[in-house]
């Protein structure tokens, strides 16, 4: 790699690339605590016990391979 490209290229990662990163950080995290999303998340945390409809038997668990 020609040393001009190198330059070039670490003085891009050091300043503009690692702006656009915080930027893109900011952004991620005000997405995902925006105003609409609460439901969404209460739902997703919920999805696990979606098809419970009983608590789980007493003792260890079943063998289920043969």
């Amino acid at each position: 790699m020609n040393p001009d490209t190198y330059a070039f290229l670490r003085n891009f990662a050091d300043s503009w690339h690692l702006l656009f990163m915080v930027l893109f950080l900011i952004a991620v995290f005000l997405w995902a605590i925006r105003p609409g999303s609460n439901k969404v998340h209460r739902d997703v945390a919920n999805s696990i016990f979606r098809n419970d409809d009983r608590p789980a038997p007493a003792g260890p668990p079943a063998n289920k391979e043969a």
